[in-house]
């Protein structure tokens, strides 16, 4: 569990470099789907920890707000990459 956690984890920050280092928006906004993909990715593993007792409510509920923070930010982001993309395209 702890592995899968930490790979979703390190996953979601590397597409999210390997995007800004794309040249076109497209390309960008598919790493930073692929980003939020892997932020759900560490709140399902989180829940299951916590279906396990391997973490207790207090950190799950940590893990969930930061992970909501996180999508909603990447969700941002990709609007406003694609409204960029529209215009230059």
């Amino acid at each position: 569990m702890r592995s899968q956690l930490l790979r979703a984890s390190r996953s979601a920050t590397a597409n999210i470099a390997e995007g800004w280092g794309r040249y076109h928006f497209k390309d960008y906004i598919k790493y930073l789907l692929n980003a939020r993909g892997s932020v759900a990715e560490v709140l399902d593993h989180a829940i299951e920890a916590n279906s396990w007792n391997y973490i207790n409510n207090d950190v799950l509920n940590e893990i969930s707000t930061t992970t909501d923070s996180c999508i909603r930010l990447l969700n941002g982001y990709i609007k406003y990459l694609r409204k960029q993309n529209e215009s230059n395209g």
